[in-house]
């Protein structure tokens, strides 16, 4: 699939297999799932459910009726109720246990992670593994232009491409941590913390006294693509 619109079409049907809901609903909820896609407006969303919609995989109730954008003067909403068909689920379900490198990448990643919890735990350490050697290669090519930096550029630059360095390996801490952690639970279809949940494992200490290994709460980890969730 695409990148932006095949992540639109992940985030979608994910959302709609927990429960239907209207597009002002959806748009909410994707705009907390979706870092990347904060300024999601119903310009990029609509299409993206029309679409869904003529191919099979989502049903309208109440199709006929219009759509009106809620101000702040008209209090309404659209009552188009947006439900996933047999198709969709199915879609979901493939969307949900490809492993290969799309999934690595830094917005596709994020949404799978999100998905963890409904997500089989073979496939799960198939993307964690597959996530923490891009960013292994991405860590050998960053070190290297880090030490052309400090002879061609000032210090402010090399400062910069620093905390990029950083960054990257914080993350790399935390997925060996989930990796770890989904290597010692071995129990099937549970979240890293064995209740589930997508939000990853319990915070452990990293042996200086700081906690990691726990994404923000008020996000995904995949807000800033590159960075760690405990580092935001």
């Amino acid at each position: 699939m695409g990148r932006r619109s095949g992540v639109l079409e992940f985030a979608v049907l994910g959302l709609l297999h927990d429960a239907p809901m209207h597009g002002y609903e959806l748009r909410k909820r994707l705009n907390i799932l979706l870092g990347t896609f904060r300024a999601l407006s119903y310009g990029t969303l609509y299409p993206c459910l029309k679409s869904l919609v003529a191919q099979g995989f989502l049903v309208e109730d109440n199709p006929d009726v219009e759509y009106v954008p809620a101000t702040a003067l008209n209090g309404k909403r659209s009552k188009i109720v947006y439900r996933l068909s047999a198709e969709g689920k199915q879609r979901f379900e493939e969307l949900l246990a490809d492993s290969g490198p799309d999934a690595w990448e830094d917005e596709h990643f994020g949404v799978h992670f999100a998905f963890f919890g409904q997500t089989d735990r073979a496939v799960r350490m198939r993307v964690l593994e597959g996530r923490r050697s891009r960013l292994e290669e991405r860590l050998e090519r960053m070190r290297n232009s880090l030490a052309r930096a400090r002879e061609r550029f000032d210090d402010y630059t090399v400062e910069l491409q620093r905390h990029g360095l950083e960054s990257v390996e914080r993350e790399v801490r935390w997925l060996n941590e989930l990796i770890e952690t989904e290597r010692s639970n071995r129990t099937g279809k549970t979240g890293p913390d064995a209740g589930g949940s997508a939000a990853g494992p319990r915070k452990t200490s990293d042996g200086r006294g700081q906690e990691t290994g726990s994404p923000d709460p008020s996000g995904p980890p995949y807000d800033r693509p590159g960075r760690s969730a405990q580092e935001r």
